[in-house]
């Protein structure tokens, strides 16, 4: 029978691990406190130092250190060959396109599902989710449908106060509380849109590949002056110099935010138009992909 790691050693591994993805991980970082990284941000793309980004606290830099290296047993995308699918992405339509592709191949393996031993091999939070899993008394199409989120959101009523913006939110706790200390990590590059190709950063669950983000980054640096200044392992915060003039306009830009990342929505504001507001009304863009 094999031993169970003791509490002090599963914590020796993990300092161990933390070390080593931290000695892996080729680009300088720039420690400061929480309240002082947009400071530090700025002052270091005015220095024409590469391409900063602030990615959190000591956990959030390890977690982004573990994305970028080559992992072995594992074939990645380089990342020049990222930026070279990128190049030739045309946002959002591609990303739209993609996700058309997803879906379909999502709905061919979904039905295996309904079948009963696949059922009762499901996680519990799924069988809680979709009760018709399990009890039979949905439609595998209603449940489908649900699952891959084929509908588009409720646009609804245009909020009275649009919804307020999670500025640089990568640099401070889940209260708001700005971090003790923040790292800001160094990519030597001169185009800050290829910061997600550099760090491998994307391509599960529901967030999109390294080229996509490239490609948004870029699209919208020349639609909306778009600048990337956060990237923890799971949020992006982006600030903007051009917010969208009409409402028409940025309902449109709402629902290809949605398309990107459709948590900002179903488990943010609520709806389109909520979205769509906090667009028109705030110099911050923030999206989390769980």
């Amino acid at each position: 029978m094999v031993d169970k790691p003791t509490p002090d050693e599963l914590k020796r591994r993990q300092a161990e691990h933390r070390a080593k993805a931290l000695a892996s991980f080729p680009f300088d970082q720039i420690e400061t406190a929480g309240d002082q990284a947009l400071a530090a941000w700025e002052g270091l793309v005015a220095s024409g130092r590469g391409a900063p980004v602030v990615v959190g606290d000591d956990d959030a830099l390890v977690r982004v250190a573990e994305m970028a290296p080559d992992v072995p047993g594992f074939v990645r995308k380089s990342t020049a060959e990222i930026l070279k699918i990128a190049d030739q992405l045309r946002h959002p339509d591609d990303l739209m396109r993609q996700h058309s592709i997803d879906m379909a191949k999502a709905r061919e393996r979904l039905p295996q599902l309904f079948q009963p031993k696949a059922a009762a091999a499901l996680p519990d939070f799924m069988k809680a989710a979709f009760p018709g899993i399990s009890a039979g008394n949905q439609s595998p199409e209603y449940l489908i449908a649900a699952m891959l989120r084929e509908s588009e959101p409720e646009v609804g009523d245009w909020p009275a106060a649009a919804p307020l913006s999670p500025q640089l939110s990568v640099a401070a706790d889940l209260r708001g509380t700005p971090l003790a200390r923040a790292h800001l990590v160094i990519i030597p590059t001169d185009d800050w849109t290829t910061i997600p190709a550099y760090l491998r950063w994307g391509n599960w669950n529901a967030c999109p590949a390294p080229e996509y983000h490239v490609a948004a980054l870029r699209s919208w640096r020349e639609r909306f002056g778009a600048e990337l200044v956060g990237l923890s392992p799971d949020v992006m915060n982006i600030r903007v110099r051009q917010k969208p003039k009409t409402r028409a306009e940025a309902l449109d830009l709402a629902r290809e935010q949605y398309s990107y990342c459709s948590d900002i929505v179903e488990q943010g504001v609520g709806t389109l138009s909520a979205l769509a507001a906090a667009l028109m009304e705030n110099d911050w863009w923030y999206f989390w992909w769980d």
